[in-house]
């Protein structure tokens, strides 16, 4: 019977061990930028925006705009963002950036926030000049917290917001580079708060 037990305890302790293995290995891989309030060290900043640890999250609200622009430089990849972003917020995760110095959509792929862009087929859940939307937009972003799942794989971008997919393109204009969290307040917009809670990114 002792035997029977101790054989027994081993099948539960192997299971368990089997099972938190596996547990582990489902977010394997994927390197932690940003988790709630902690996190800036991990980017270099350019532009004025006022970048803090705030409730929770990484937060900025005032200045002329600004990036926090990754340390490291990406080609094929996916990144994982929730944000909260007021109605009248303009940011975005530029990815690929040729110049982490002079960050803009000429020279990256800017995966927009900005509910009230004037030109609403690169408004939220677009890539600006590369990616629309349909029109008009229901991918609002405004007055809640919200999840990009972006992948970047050679030619292949695809954009998912809060689990629907926005866009499935190709485009080989920008091959790789840092990517960036924006704060886009230029004196022009309206310019809401952009707060960041989770930023991870996945090497593919």
């Amino acid at each position: 019977m002792k035997r029977f037990s101790a054989v027994i305890a081993a099948l539960l302790v192997f299971a368990f061990t089997a099972f938190g293995c596996a547990t582990m290995s489902s977010d394997s891989g994927w390197i932690t930028l940003i988790d709630g309030d902690k996190g800036l060290e991990n980017f270099n900043r350019i532009g004025d925006a006022n970048w803090r640890a705030e409730g929770g999250a990484i937060v900025a609200d005032k200045g002329k705009g600004g990036h926090l622009v990754t340390k490291n430089s990406y080609k094929n990849f996916q990144i994982r963002a929730e944000f909260w972003a007021e109605s009248t917020t303009n940011s975005g995760i530029f990815m690929r950036a040729s110049d982490p110095n002079k960050v803009g959509a000429a020279n990256s792929y800017e995966v927009n926030i900005y509910d009230q862009r004037p030109g609403q087929e690169y408004a939220t859940g677009g890539i600006v000049n590369f990616g629309r939307i349909p029109v008009p937009n229901n991918y609002q972003a405004g007055g809640k917290w919200n999840t990009f799942l972006i992948t970047a794989n050679e030619t292949h971008l695809i954009v998912e917001l809060n689990g629907v997919q926005t866009v499935n393109i190709y485009d080989s204009k920008f091959a790789s580079g840092p990517f960036t969290l924006q704060f886009g307040n230029r004196g022009k917009e309206p310019g809401g708060a952009i707060k960041w809670r989770k930023v991870q990114v996945k090497p593919i």
